[in-house]
């Protein structure tokens, strides 16, 4: 049954949540879409918020249909007019922050200030969006031949494919969406099964403002299981980009498919984030900054602290502080704002962390805290001590599991650091230059991320997210991350009334 508490129900009310929702949209809702039913619970009781309607194939040629219609209309629409309608909604999202950030609390499990933060930051990539349809740059280049002239332009691109992981059900949607709607381009959204509700009110958001323009198909949702409905947009020849967060394994198989057939992909995977902490940083800072990396949204972020190398003079000091700090951390229901760590996902989340615990202590790893499954899908955040060695160590557990390694050298340390597959988020912290530089350089950090005296997480909009290795290669957000939602085109007039050739070619009858 639906949840019934008066909050709860309050906040479903207020962002159009009903018993049972259609999961499937393109301007306008498919009534009755055939592919089931699933259940949206909370994480943190176990109860069912409401229940969604699951989109069949059928269903998905439907939205298909209409957003490669609504493309020909859309690109057509001046950037700086596609930029005003970004910023209205925009501005409906800030209407509506503390409804959708407590939905994504309540159906995601992250703590409310968290939620809250997610909701901001969609918020601000609007108003990056905005800024951004005035500055779809090409360039001016000099031609060879004389009365010629060369430059680039960008274009949109067409219907974007956008799947989406539970644990930021609003941000990850709103880097790719936003930017590409400035850029011309139509989207199709397929969100996490764990976080369709926040899908669903983000979509009645926008098709407010859309509706208001005499405008629909720009924004698409497709609520489905992954078989048949991610393997056929990932598959679709009419999807010239597809942007996937998930796992690297996943992520493997959405890129194989879709460079069969010559499509683009943006893939933000695992991150097996490292800090290093030389013997002269602050501790104040580290443990503050650690602590929120390692235990924040419960070490479900892809940017989660999960390796902590300790410089062998510093490291008593921190790792005491740090197991201080862990004991203070307040576990229990998100919505309150002491809490400072929610439950995980679901019952698969808590499995795999334990799993993960028992191969630690296998592999030889010192738990120094926590470790222990809790009621529901509650768990206590984790300490240990770990050898540079262990097996472990390379893979990503979607869990609050921070290790432990001491080191002498910062050589050795970055040789650690970056000696496991994955390449998102890094930092170091130190109040050496010379440290700094050379983490920062060439033999430094191989991450697409690299902080000094900030943590692995809380990325800000402005600069390009997205990292290497098996982290997938894909670039989201800011910077000039737009381009790869446009394709680039090369033009050159002439207006010599010659036909010269370039590289000096002669070719006359």
């Amino acid at each position: 049954m639906p949840a019934t508490d008066s909050f709860t129900s309050g906040v479903l009310e207020r962002l159009g949540i009903e018993p049972l929702n259609s999961g499937v949209c393109s301007g306008d809702w498919i009534a009755r879409p055939g592919g089931g039913e699933l259940a949206s619970l909370n994480p943190a009781t176990g109860e069912t918020l409401a229940r969604v309607q699951l989109a069949s194939l059928d269903d998905y040629q439907t939205v298909m249909a209409r957003a490669v219609a609504a493309f020909d209309r859309w690109r057509m629409m001046p950037a700086p007019q596609r930029g005003a309608i970004v910023r209205e909604i925009g501005d409906e999202l800030r209407a509506h922050k503390a409804d959708l950030g407590a939905l994504v609390t309540l159906e995601m499990g992250k703590i409310l200030a968290e939620g809250l933060g997610e909701v901001q930051e969609t918020i601000d990539i609007a108003d990056f969006a905005v800024g951004l349809s005035r500055q779809l740059y090409g360039l001016t280049m000099h031609s060879e031949r004389p009365g010629h002239r060369m430059y680039e332009q960008w274009h949109p691109l067409g219907i974007v494919g956008v799947i989406s992981a539970f644990n930021f059900p609003v941000a990850v949607w709103s880097w790719n969406a936003l930017i590409a709607a400035v850029c011309g381009d139509c989207v199709l959204w397929r969100p996490s099964s764990d976080t369709p509700l926040t899908a669903i009110a983000v979509e009645k958001i926008c098709n407010r403002v859309f509706a208001r323009h005499d405008i629909s198909g720009v924004f698409n949702l497709i609520i489905g299981k992954s078989a048949p409905i991610a393997e056929t947009l990932i598959a679709d020849r009419r999807i010239p980009l597809v942007s996937f967060t998930g796992s690297t394994e996943v992520g493997r198989h959405v890129s194989e498919v879709v460079a069969r057939r010559l499509g683009r992909s943006i893939l933000e995977l695992g991150g097996n984030n490292g800090i290093i902490v030389m013997d002269d940083a602050d501790p104040a800072l580290v443990v503050r900054a650690v602590l929120f990396g390692a235990v924040g949204t419960a070490g479900q972020r892809c940017t989660t602290t999960r390796r902590l190398f300790l410089q062998r003079g510093i490291a008593a000091k921190i790792t005491a502080a740090l197991e201080s700090a862990y004991r203070q951390v307040k576990i229990g229901a998100p919505i309150e704002p002491t809490t400072l760590m929610g439950p995980l996902v679901n019952a698969r989340a808590i499995d795999d962390m334990m799993d993960g615990i028992a191969r630690i202590r296998e592999q030889g790893g010192e738990i120094l805290y926590g470790g222990k499954r809790l009621e529901g899908c509650f768990v206590e955040p984790t300490l240990v001590r770990a050898r540079p060695d262990m097996p472990i160590l390379q893979e990503e557990i979607f869990a609050p599991i921070l290790y432990l390694i001491e080191f002498d050298q910062i050589d050795e340390a970055i040789r650690w650091h970056n000696g496991v597959p994955q390449g998102l988020s890094s930092a170091m912290f130190t109040n050496s230059l010379v440290a700094s530089e050379t983490f920062l350089s060439h033999r430094g950090s191989d991450c697409g991320i690299a902080n000094v005296n900030i943590g692995t997480s809380g990325a800000e909009i402005g600069g390009a997210f997205g990292g290497e290795k098996d982290t997938g290669g894909g670039r989201e957000s800011g910077s000039d991350a737009w381009k790869a939602y446009m394709r680039r085109q090369t033009n050159t007039i002439n207006w010599s009334g010659q036909l010269p050739l370039a590289q000096g070619i002669r070719f006359e009858a």
